[in-house]
């Protein structure tokens, strides 16, 4: 008899497990940056348009960035360029405008923000809103805050470096800031055939870890990775049946999915 086990159980594992799982692909910590092209030169160009500040900004970077290089260093981008960014305090510290533009600048060319995690850093600089509102709102005017395009880029990075399926896609979009409609119309993008299909690639990679080990407990494992990267429990099972039983393992009473919820 087939232990029985609540999907919850796997289903609603906490962020923590799943980013322990990450190791599938992508390194930890670099997902914005992981999946576009940091604005770097445009960045300026738009920067010499929005404000002095923002253009002084980005000499100071391509300094800081020259001599780095020059050491063997390299340019320094990612997260701990982010920190370093929002740390920092911009020249023209008397004028709230001209702070709020280079504190974008700065973030923007670590990887593409969406405009609530820019409206969050300026209000940890305690930037007033009215000017914070301003500000974002011309940089969304020129292009360089576009929560679209950051929502179509980060599901095709993720799904396809890491296997996330649309739920937990858009899980992630949620908590960036995105808007619902542009969630999903960015998770749109992936229909049910191709998320099947990534599923299956994920579970032919693990099967082989999972030799040895009792029948159920593979099954476990394999379901429970699916479920961390938001495949719905259908699915996840009828994958990982089929996945063992093409190896040979008897999968009689594995087809009743309501002993496992």
């Amino acid at each position: 008899m087939t232990r029985r086990t609540d999907w919850a159980e796997y289903a609603d594992l906490d962020v923590a497990q799943g980013r322990r799982d990450r190791g599938d692909g992508g390194a930890a910590g670099h997902g914005d940056e992981a999946y576009g092209t940091p604005p770097g030169d445009g960045g300026a160009d738009e920067g010499a348009r929005l404000g002095d500040g923002g253009a002084r900004g980005g000499r100071r970077r391509g300094r800081r960035r020259a001599a780095g290089e020059a050491s063997g260093g390299g340019p320094d981008l990612g997260s701990s360029f982010s920190s370093r960014a929002e740390e920092e305090e911009p020249a023209g510290a008397g004028d709230p405008a001209e702070r709020a533009r280079a504190i974008c600048l700065r973030l923007l060319t670590g990887s593409p923000r969406t405009r609530k995690q820019l409206a969050d850093a300026l209000r940890k600089k305690e930037i007033p809103e009215d000017v914070a509102d301003e500000v974002l709102s011309r940089f969304e005017e020129v292009g360089l805050i576009d929560d679209s395009a950051f929502a179509d880029a980060w599901v095709e990075s993720r799904h396809h470096g890491r296997g996330l399926a649309r739920r937990a896609l858009a899980r992630e979009l949620r908590t960036k800031g995105v808007d619902s409609a542009l969630i999903e119309e960015a998770v749109g993008q992936l229909d049910a055939e191709q998320e099947e299909e990534t599923a299956r690639e994920l579970v032919a990679r693990k099967l082989r870890a999972t030799r040895g080990l009792d029948r159920d407990k593979r099954l476990r494992r394999l379901a429970g990775m699916l479920a961390r990267k938001g495949y719905a429990e259908g699915m996840a099972l009828r994958v990982v049946r089929q996945a063992l039983a093409d190896e040979g393992e008897d999968t009689e009473g594995l087809d009743d999915a309501a002993q496992w919820g």
